[in-house]
């Protein structure tokens, strides 16, 4: 759960009841947490405690994920989270934050960053592939024949591999099943190959943030621990990294290392 102190809302946008919890703080620090793909809120629960009274907070389950149920009919698209990200500042008056994202929350954490940098203050990105990058011959072949295959594999299957890519503990892998059991196969299906939509070719693109980038070192998800030194080495707004005893979530795999980091990047 959530500490204390949190107040859990919601509002409709693009046919979806988005519910976020926010904790207000005593100045005008705002942190937002966007949580990876099938996943929840709750994937932070050993990060929010480390924030002071003084930071404002918002978690939120993101379209289609957890209790924000998408309307009947309505699909997921990556791009709406953006839009989610902007109606939700703009009914707490929010006009710059530092954005914590793991994998998919990491890809938009990026593209907010991309297309409005004066709200972003710095960037946390934990387990996360770049969105400006150019993929390869075989990555581009990959990615096509995605969704066949999703399609192809019995739902349990993929929840089970799905949990096992994530995480080397039997507890949050657990975790990671019980998310993907209250979603169903073809939204999941959707979530996955829509993140293709964040994707773009800029070879020149930097960021203007600080950014920290974390990767676990048995991070086995995608092309995200090959890129993540070069990535890296190609900005000097970045600073990495990798985290030991961590798989695909290395927050909830080894929250007290991450924890330590993101105190001395924050405060």
């Amino acid at each position: 759960m959530v500490k204390a102190g949190f107040t859990h809302s919601t509002y409709t946008n693009l046919d979806c009841d988005i519910n976020y919890w926010y904790r207000q703080g005593t100045g005008n620090k705002y942190v937002f947490f966007f949580h990876g793909a099938g996943l929840d809120h709750k994937m932070f629960d050993a990060q929010t405690p480390i924030f002071d009274d003084t930071y404002n907070i918002v978690l939120w389950d993101a379209r289609g994920h957890g209790l924000s149920k998408l309307h009947g009919g309505k699909r997921f698209a990556f791009s709406d989270m953006t839009n989610d990200f902007l109606k939700l500042c703009e009914k707490h008056e929010i006009e710059k934050a530092i954005l914590i994202g793991q994998s998919m929350g990491g890809n938009l954490a990026q593209e907010i960053a991309y297309q409005y940098p004066d709200m972003v203050e710095k960037l946390l990105l934990i387990g996360c592939t770049k969105n400006a990058s150019k993929l390869t011959i075989g990555e581009r072949i990959t990615l096509l024949f995605t969704k066949p295959i999703f399609y192809c594999y019995p739902w349990n299957t993929l929840i089970t591999q799905s949990a096992k890519a994530c995480s080397n503990k039997e507890d949050v892998r657990q975790y990671v099943r019980g998310c993907f059991a209250k979603i169903d196969k073809a939204t999941f299906i959707d979530v996955i190959t829509s993140l293709m939509g964040c994707l773009r070719e800029d070879a020149e693109y930097k960021f203007e943030h600080p950014v920290l980038l974390l990767c676990g070192i048995d991070d086995r998800s995608g092309n995200i621990k090959k890129i993540a030194q070069p990535w890296a080495d190609s900005d000097s707004n970045i600073t990495l990294y990798m985290i030991k005893n961590a798989g695909h979530n290395a927050n909830q795999d080894n929250p007290e290392r991450v924890n330590t980091l993101i105190k001395e990047f924050i405060f």
